[in-house]
């Protein structure tokens, strides 16, 4: 008599409690991602479009813009991600090993993350104006300042980068906290017996037990800085810096199809991004799987 082997994906009632949840994300993530797909591919208007083959592709690929809006793009992504990750990871271990009430220096760390990047943006404006803000009146104090990081172009890219790795730091440091506190305590008393450095510590046992968490924040991280739009259009007034300086991927893609009306080669622009962060995804998942093996 052949045994039965229950699956949870052959029960009809699983599938049942999963159908509302499958037809949010098919309204709402799978046929917009057809559609975008579908889009790139095509001219005109919205109410009359047409095929157009790969000319958007071409369009896109051969705009000097494009090529700015991507450089900004993986620049911002390959300062903002590590930097911003190295940090939280110092708060994450002082609060952790230093800090007696943790509840309450969570909660301190975890407000930004609460609150409107627009907000944030607007504060960030005031705090970073070349006139009256607060950061170049420290810098004054040094004899450094000022600095115009709102309106010089050459400025746009650091002012972005600097807003950018602040934003991030809620979120790393609650999840950091969040693997610190599943790391064994029994490995540091061991470590002490022998006589084992901080250092040594980190390294040896921290860092390791932490590679899983890293490695979902590298992702995450990652994905997020190659779609940064919001902090653009915070921290300049709903511009991409003087002269598009701090012009990004998403934000040209915004462009593209809400401005100049151009809905396919925006959405062109779209598909291109799209796949280089899965690209990008990918391959890193495949690198962070040898180091941790």
């Amino acid at each position: 008599m052949k045994r039965f082997k229950y699956r949870a994906e052959n029960s009809p009632q699983a599938w049942l409690f999963l159908l509302p949840t499958l037809i949010i994300i098919g309204i709402f993530s799978v046929l917009p991602l057809m559609k975008t797909f579908i889009m790139a591919f095509q001219k005109g208007t919205l109410n009359n479009l047409e095929f157009n083959g790969f000319k958007n592709f071409q369009v896109v690929l051969s705009d000097p813009k494009f090529h700015t809006a991507l450089f900004n793009t993986s620049t911002y992504a390959f300062i903002v991600v590590p930097v911003c990750l190295i940090i939280a990871m110092f708060i994450a271990i002082t609060i952790h090993e230093k800090i007696k009430n943790k509840s309450l220096s969570e909660t301190i760390f975890f407000i930004p993350y609460l609150t409107s990047i627009i907000a944030v943006g607007i504060v960030f404006r005031f705090l970073l104006n070349g006139d009256y803000g607060f950061v170049n009146y420290i810098l004054g104090i040094f004899n450094l300042g000022p600095v115009n990081f709102l309106d010089d172009p050459n400025m746009s890219m650091t002012t972005l980068i600097i807003f950018g790795i602040w934003s991030g730091l809620a979120f790393n440091i609650i999840i950091l906290l969040s693997g610190l506190r599943n790391v064994e305590p029994n490995y540091y008393k061991v470590a002490d017996m022998f006589g084992a450095t901080k250092k040594e510590q980190f390294f040896r046992i921290t860092l390791p037990q932490m590679i899983p968490i890293i490695t979902f924040l590298l992702m995450i991280n990652f994905i997020n800085a190659f779609k940064v739009y919001a902090q653009v259009f915070a921290i300049f007034n709903g511009k991409a810096g003087i002269a598009d300086s701090a012009t990004t991927a998403v934000f040209y893609i915004f462009n593209k199809f809400y401005v100049e009306n151009r809905y396919g080669q925006g959405m062109a622009a779209a598909v291109i991004l799209f796949i280089l962060i899965l690209i990008f995804t990918l391959i890193q998942n495949y690198v962070l799987k040898r180091i941790s093996k």
